[in-house]
């Protein structure tokens, strides 16, 4: 491996380390001191802002209309509706449903890969793919099952929305993979970030205003878990996803997804919300030795260069 990619998977894993905490720590914000879709329009106005900040400082690069309105869909996809629809159905199904259906994104976008950037579905790719998303079934299921949450709370429109949201965020890293080939990943946030603050300003602005975390009863322990919530589980996290793009493919992307659930489960853990049981090391093994297969399988480049094509 390059040291390129490796960078490359330095930052989404890195990037899915931020997403994984962020699970608990933007569950202690939820519905008491924000609304779901507040807290959302929070991550996505402080991103905007942040990256506008930031390319202040960094290399000016001018984006063709023709690119804006590849990241106007991008910011459609990959932030507004994914984060929208997400929140929503999360919010009518049973978390152990959701939790489910999100290990689905590396098989969405496998397929999403074949049918726009031709990507090949190797044994290899599928087995690891299959195998990783064993060990984020594993934990997410053995979570529930011995909890006293259970599975109860389902909803088909719930879960309808929370596959949408997986739908839009494969293809999103699929579609974005070219243009962040063109452009650095500051450049693409920040009008990413400018048109989801746009487009979620009129559903959203009214439960910001209305928040308690903004109210005189508000501590400095919600505050802080909302820096945190906007600041490196949105910022920065944001920041690493078009720097793996650049290096490494949507696919092996997308399976560093399967580490969330086991990041979740460690900080549990360490805030002596949950124990150690047998299914949390079995799952990281499972889940690393999926990335490890599709990592290892071949891409079109790959097959192309070794048919002399």
């Amino acid at each position: 491996m390059t040291k390129d990619k490796w960078h490359g998977h330095i930052a989404i894993f890195s990037a899915n380390i931020l997403f994984g905490l962020n699970i608990p720590i933007a569950k202690t914000l939820m519905p008491e001191w924000i609304d779901p879709i507040g807290l959302t329009f929070l991550r996505m106005s402080f991103g905007a802002l942040a990256f506008w900040i930031t390319s202040l400082f960094v290399l000016n690069e001018k984006v063709s209309k023709k690119d804006l309105l590849i990241l106007f869909f991008c910011a459609i996809l990959g932030t507004t509706m994914n984060q929208f629809t997400f929140i929503k159905g999360l919010g009518m199904t049973s978390p152990i449903d959701a939790g489910l259906i999100v290990t689905m994104n590396p098989m969405m976008v496998m397929l999403i890969s074949a049918l726009i950037l031709k990507e090949p579905i190797t044994a290899k790719k599928a087995s690891g793919v299959l195998i990783g998303a064993c060990g984020a079934v594993l934990i997410i299921w053995h979570s529930y099952a011995v909890g006293t949450s259970g599975g109860s709370g389902s909803s088909m429109t719930g879960n309808l929305l929370c596959f949408i949201s997986v739908i839009c965020y494969a293809t999103y890293l699929v579609i974005s993979k070219p243009i962040a080939q063109r452009y650095s990943p500051v450049t693409l946030m920040k009008w990413m970030f400018l048109f989801s603050t746009i487009l979620m300003f009129p559903f959203s602005i009214q439960e910001v205003v209305e928040a308690k975390l903004f109210s005189p009863d508000t501590t400095f322990s919600a505050l802080a878990s909302v820096f945190y919530v906007v600041f490196a589980a949105t910022f920065l996290a944001y920041l690493f996803i078009p720097i793996a793009l650049k290096r490494i493919r949507p696919t092996t992307i997308s399976m560093y997804n399967y580490a969330q659930p086991l990041v979740a489960a460690t900080l549990a853990i360490l805030m002596g919300q949950d124990r150690l049981t047998w299914d949390k090391p079995v799952a990281a093994v499972l889940v690393f030795t999926g990335v490890y297969l599709v990592t290892q399988s071949k891409s079109r480049a790959d097959i192309e260069r070794a048919s002399g094509k």
